[in-house]
């Protein structure tokens, strides 16, 4: 029977995109933080991964690794931005995951400064959401 450190053993180093996908499903978030930073994690597991929730810590942190993984394609960072969006309704921070959108030039400029008019964006989130665009215009 696999512990969860077998899992965790599991999604920091296989390679075998079947295999990865399975992992999306399990139950534990580290599992899941682990399967956002493995480069060899599909696209369709990222986009599933997107929906995880756990807890705002948790959450947070994954959305940030799943905005920064090398093979996110834009459906993969879309799905993200709309769940960083919700949280932001919510009331939580994931900051730095709108952070990390803004260098992703996969997405429009405009779609993610939206990002800093949502409730839960502070003035200094929406002052280095600012200066990162810029430098993409």
């Amino acid at each position: 029977m696999p512990t969860p450190a077998d899992y965790l053993a599991l999604a920091r180093a296989e390679k075998d995109s079947l295999v990865l996908q399975r992992l999306a499903k399990c139950p534990y978030p580290f599992v899941w933080q682990a399967l956002a930073i493995n480069p060899h994690t599909p696209p369709e597991a990222l986009q599933e991964l997107s929906a995880a929730r756990d807890s705002d810590w948790n959450d947070n942190r994954l959305l940030r690794l799943l905005a920064e993984h090398p093979s996110a394609s834009p459906v993969v960072l879309r799905a993200v931005l709309e769940a960083v969006a919700a949280r932001l309704d919510e009331g939580e921070r994931p900051y730095a995951a709108v952070l990390a959108l803004a260098d992703r030039l996969e997405l429009e400029v405009d779609e993610v400064r939206r990002l800093g008019t949502r409730r839960g964006a502070s003035a200094r989130l929406r002052r280095l959401l600012g200066l990162r665009l810029s430098v993409r215009i």
